[in-house]
């Protein structure tokens, strides 16, 4: 298995690591902890722990409503902002001049369980958080959010966060002096039409232990809270 980038920030006797981000991003996306925790598939105390542990060591990260004809919720504090956007600023310069692409992958919602849903795309079904109201969605997929595994090596996809999974070819590798972009040709389209490609950002490492290298088959995995998916329109609206 791929292991994919574990940069963070160290902030006195506090590290905020990618899961951290992923739970403060959640947050911010569902509007409330509990939210987060179920779309995280992650225990609610633990979360909530987690947070507190943050807060500890840094300052307030989330605001927290209650009542109100809404309900209450929570919401990030500027803190938790700027917080997000030094990770960001790390992740870049951590990942030096490779560029992070992104594939989008469109289409209906045939499925929801609570903030996650199905939607069904040229590339088969992917799960991925989308807002309520989508009856179709586009879903972006960072290349940094992109795990490869050898197909004797994929994790299960029941039981785990990681929920999409995508058998496929490799198209073309693009390597720098670290890191390398991956072109994947994804099988599994349901109407025949040319394949999908997903790119992915993984180590010079991981080029060599995987033997990547045109016409390799590998397995892409995303976890379903790593896809993130906003409601498309049609041209009237509907």
């Amino acid at each position: 298995m791929e292991k994919e980038f574990d940069p963070y920030l160290r902030i006195d006797d506090v590290a905020v690591d990618r899961s951290d981000v992923e739970m403060l991003r959640a947050i911010d996306d569902c509007g409330s902890l509990s939210g987060a925790a179920d779309a995280l598939e992650r225990s609610y105390p633990r979360l909530q722990q987690r947070v507190v542990e943050l807060e500890e060591a840094i300052d307030p990260l989330v605001e927290r409503t209650r009542g109100g004809a809404d309900g209450g919720g929570s919401s990030l504090t500027a803190t938790a902002r700027d917080l997000l956007a030094r990770f960001d600023r790390l992740v870049a310069a951590y990942e030096g001049v490779a560029r992070v692409d992104e594939t989008v992958l469109s289409g209906p919602v045939v499925d929801r369980d609570g903030e996650l849903a199905t939607v069904e795309t040229a590339a088969g079904t992917v799960l991925a958080v989308v807002p309520a109201d989508a009856g179709t969605a586009a879903v972006t997929i960072r290349s940094d959010a992109v795990s490869l595994h050898a197909p004797s090596d994929a994790p299960p996809i029941e039981g785990t966060s990681v929920r999409n999974r995508f058998s496929g070819t490799v198209a073309w590798l693009e390597a720098g002096d670290a890191v390398a972009r991956v072109g994947i040709d994804l099988e599994g389209g349901s109407n025949g039409d040319d394949p999908v490609e997903l790119v992915a950002l993984v180590t010079r490492r991981s080029v060599d232990a995987l033997g990547l290298e045109p016409g390799r088959a590998i397995v892409a995995s995303v976890k379903a809270t790593a896809a993130r998916g906003v409601a498309v329109t049609n041209r009237d609206g509907d």
